[in-house]
């Protein structure tokens, strides 16, 4: 009886649809768990649906490029996901033209933060300079920031774990912080667009529909801010 499980299950390893299926699950466990639980902070759905997945992976020993011929085609759906954020930017249009001025103040502002905050605090605590350079692009979405990195010199895989490490914080961050209110939805919403690219800016659509369209305003503009800040301060700061 072993003999034929184990048999299944290397057969099973062998086929993508085992691995897109394990991800939509590991998600919508997930989303179910928290939801249920009153959505605590520290049970964000992306972050338990990682956890599960490593350790299904690192159980079966199953190379990470097995999996993701599985997953891929939820990657391919990041592409509609982000295009579908147009949405929320479009209803409250008027308001963000409004606040047009104080939006590029606070973009600029939030993206040498990150920047240097990043930079300085690895500094301190003696990262090798390759470490440092890849922590530079941090905040912005992840193919931005695995190019960045590449171009200053740092590790493309290890800054995309921390842009994922990033936009989790940022989420858990947002439902900690923003549940009171009266509420700020515009600022709060830059805010974590801002330093928490796509998870955050999720995660600001589901607290608040004005606070996504700000959110996705800073998605796209933070990514180009600190394509152009990236290099300049890294090459300033790191030697």
């Amino acid at each position: 009886m072993n003999v034929g499980i184990g048999g299944l299950w290397i057969y099973l390893q062998t086929s993508p649809l085992l691995w897109l299926t394990l991800t939509l699950a590991a998600y919508w466990c997930a989303d179910l768990l928290w939801r249920r639980l009153g959505q605590p902070a520290l049970l964000h759905p992306v972050l338990v649906a990682i956890v599960a997945l490593v350790l299904v992976l690192r159980v079966t020993g199953t190379p990470y490029e097995r999996y993701f011929a599985g997953a891929q085609f939820v990657h391919f759906l990041l592409g509609p996901a982000t295009v579908a954020l147009a949405v929320p930017l479009y209803r409250n249009l008027g308001l963000v033209r409004e606040n047009a001025a104080a939006v590029a103040i606070a973009l600029v502002a939030g993206s040498l933060t990150a920047i240097v905050s990043g930079i300085a605090i690895a500094h301190a605590l003696g990262a090798p300079d390759v470490i440092v350079r890849s922590l530079a692009a941090k905040s912005v979405t992840a193919p931005i920031a695995m190019a960045m990195s590449e171009k200053i010199g740092g590790i493309p895989s290890l800054t995309a774990a921390l842009t994922i490490v990033t936009g989790i914080t940022g989420a858990i961050l947002a439902t900690l912080l923003f549940r009171e209110r009266p509420a700020n939805w515009p600022a709060r919403g830059l805010a974590i667009g801002t330093a928490a690219h796509g998870i955050g800016t999720a995660r600001a659509i589901t607290l608040d529909s004005t606070a996504g369209a700000f959110a996705t305003v800073a998605l796209g503009a933070n990514a180009v801010v600190t394509s152009l800040l990236v290099p300049l301060i890294a090459a300033l700061m790191i030697r």
